[in-house]
């Protein structure tokens, strides 16, 4: 019997998952100064013994001002260190392989928890940009980022890397989406900068494909690298998915990328018209980057149904499936998937009275 695209396993660099359900990184809000505690660790480990082949944390960053709430994660103080250990270990225990994604929040920075509203924290730091141009009403007036705070940016991304790298992770991934920072500086909507990382596309993507540049330098050759990109920013003049496939093309003309994610929107608080969401609404455009820039993808956004995930990945549309809402509220979603596919998938022994 032949297996299900979804459980067939899959190679980057040196790093081999069991099957193509990606974890998607979903933040959690739940941190202390930017340190993990056992939310953290129940929550992904969870996911790992319920059988994804790859289980990202939620966006860890890079600087304390670079945290969209108080209660992310962050990369950047030694206290750190240890909880996100102990969450690489046990992600690995449950059979994925673990990964993080890194980022900054840019101009996006400082808002309260979704479930106290989610509303800019007046003073709480004072967020960064391309621009001094506030992400919408009610949002502080970011600084504009001069090249040498850039610099140290980079330095910041560089930092954080080796944190990742220590701690155990396999798979990074630069989220450069849903209007942070990265994004920031791509979309032409918030990037009207006139100096070497703004004006035209090559300009705007400077600032990523110089993340990219420096986080390999010290992230090992044998290890994956992923992006996330808003792959249209669904606002008149803003990013449009042609303009995506070329930054793919970018990034793949470096080597050092191995797959993009494919996300869209969020470049402002006011402005985007973003269709009604429905299942698979973002993955013609992992279809688009795949066949357009010749790299692999990953198609993200609503998909629950097996037999939808196993299309995907079945007709050439992505190369890995991230699935959120399903395994946050199903964390044996892919134990559930492989017996609906008529997959072999390897149980916990602990588990194996559970008859799924």
């Amino acid at each position: 019997m032949s297996v299900p695209a979804l459980f067939d396993p899959i190679t980057f660099r040196s790093v081999t998952a069991r099957n193509r359900i990606t974890v998607s990184p979903m933040c959690q809000y739940s941190a202390t100064d930017g340190v993990a505690n056992d939310w953290h660790i129940q929550h992904l480990g969870a996911r790992a013994m319920g059988g994804a082949g790859i289980v990202f944390t939620e966006v860890a960053h890079v600087a304390d001002i670079g945290r969209i709430t108080p209660y992310c994660l962050g990369l950047y103080s030694p206290e750190q260190l240890a909880p996100l250990k102990r969450i690489a270990e046990i992600i690995a225990m449950g059979g994925a392989v673990p990964a993080m994604q890194i980022g900054h929040a840019g101009r996006k920075a400082g808002t309260d928890a979704p479930w106290r509203g989610g509303k800019p924290i007046p003073g709480v730091w004072e967020p960064v940009g391309p621009t001094a141009t506030p992400f919408g009403p009610g949002y502080a007036t970011p600084h504009a980022l001069s090249t040498g705070e850039i610099a140290e940016i980079i330095a910041q991304f560089v930092a954080g890397a080796r944190v990742a790298l220590e701690a155990g992770f396999k798979i990074i991934e630069l989220h450069g989406a849903h209007g942070y920072l990265l994004h920031s500086f791509l979309s032409p909507v918030s990037n009207t900068r006139n100096d070497e990382y703004g004006g035209d596309l090559a300009g705007r993507a400077r600032f990523l494909l110089e993340v990219v540049d420096a986080v390999r330098d010290v992230w090992p050759e044998e290890l994956p690298l992923f992006v996330r990109l808003s792959c249209v920013d669904w606002m008149e003049g803003g990013l449009t998915i042609a303009d995506t496939v070329e930054i793919a093309k970018m990034l793949k003309a470096t080597g050092k990328v191995d797959l993009i994610d494919c996300s869209s929107g969020n470049i402002a608080a006011v402005g985007p018209v973003i269709p009604r969401a429905y299942p698979g609404y973002q993955v013609p455009f992992a279809e688009a980057v795949r066949h357009g820039a010749k790299i692999p993808t990953g198609a993200v956004g609503m998909i629950s149904e097996p037999t939808h995930a196993d299309e995907i990945l079945a007709n050439g549309r992505a190369d890995l499936v991230f699935v959120a809402r399903a395994i946050l509220a199903d964390p044996v979603w892919p134990l559930r998937a492989a017996k609906a596919l008529g997959a072999e998938q390897a149980v916990m022994p602990q588990y194996a009275r559970a008859r799924l």
